[in-house]
């Protein structure tokens, strides 16, 4: 029995070879949310695979969300919470708790989790040395414009600070938040803020970890996943996606249309998601990829 488990776990090892001589000293930029975020196990998995990929001699940077933990803090103070195409409907009022727990508290739950393993992990908001600067952002509905308050759409990214870090063996840890150069906070969708970093950065692949298992073929008719998809057939298909895998898909779309030669979206409830992907000849989720 020991002998067969030595050599199952040989044989992983022999099956991530190639992939670990293709991405050595790549930037990986993963957007980090969803269930992941919230279970304790995968929480710790999560940060186990972003360590591992440090030691396996790829450049991790992690853009996190904090959906679940905006809206407890939110119902706990009474302020109402909407979202208009899938983008969080963002008050003054309800923009000083996404800052306060983006980057006071989420930010620093996820360089905590990764820092039990080494000193790797620095937290930074977006509006850190002016890493992203937005404009303020309107959402499209049945046509029209709609207001959806301090909501930003990064128009600008210096990513130097970042490549900094990453070059003394940091992981940078991003909360979405931006500066506008009006003087105004803007809360960005982290899926869209990752896809920014990510072409920014030039990075190898930009992985998104989600609560489903990939791009639905026909949802909810059919729960097949499209496995490989190229740019065109991507943007084709956007117009029928339902609105919690727009922004998901958008920055698969904007990611390889900028250079990236590869952008996942992959189920962060299944334990070790990351590697699986990263390491394996099938791989998981949905890959999105530039037209040929």
């Amino acid at each position: 029995m020991r002998a067969s488990s030595a050599h199952t776990k040989a044989g992983t090892l022999i099956e991530a070879l190639p992939w670990l001589a293709r991405f050595h000293g790549a930037t990986v930029v993963i957007k980090y949310g969803g269930n992941a975020m919230t279970e304790e196990s995968l929480k710790e998995g999560f940060a186990e695979d972003i360590v591992f990929l440090r030691y396996a001699g790829l450049r991790p940077v992690v853009v996190h969300g904090g959906g679940p933990q905006i809206n407890e803090h939110l119902d706990r103070l009474g302020i109402e919470s909407t979202f208009t195409a899938g983008l969080r409907v963002t008050t003054p009022e309800a923009m000083q708790v996404v800052r306060m727990v983006l980057v006071g508290q989420v930010n620093r739950d996820v360089v905590g989790l990764i820092n039990r393993h080494g000193p790797f992990a620095v937290g930074m908001s977006g509006e850190d040395a002016h890493l992203f600067t937005a404009e303020r952002k309107h959402a499209l509905v049945d046509g029209e414009q709609v207001d959806i308050g301090q909501v930003g759409e990064i128009v600008k990214v210096d990513a130097s600070s970042v490549r900094t870090l990453i070059e003394h063996g940091r992981i940078p840890v991003v909360s979405g938040i931006a500066r506008g150069e009006d003087g105004e906070i803007y809360n960005v969708n982290a899926d869209t803020a990752a896809a920014a970093l990510a072409v920014a950065l030039q990075a190898q692949k930009l992985v998104v970890l989600t609560d489903v298992e990939g791009l639905y073929a026909n949802w909810p008719a059919d729960t097949d996943v499209i496995h490989h998809l190229d740019a065109d057939a991507l943007a084709a298909l956007m117009p029928t996606l339902s609105s919690g895998m727009v922004p998901k898909m958008e920055a698969c779309l904007t990611a390889v249309q900028g250079g990236v030669p590869g952008a996942h979206v992959i189920d962060g409830r299944v334990p070790h998601s990351l590697l699986l992907e990263i390491f394996t000849n099938e791989g998981i989720g949905t890959m999105v990829t530039p037209n040929e």
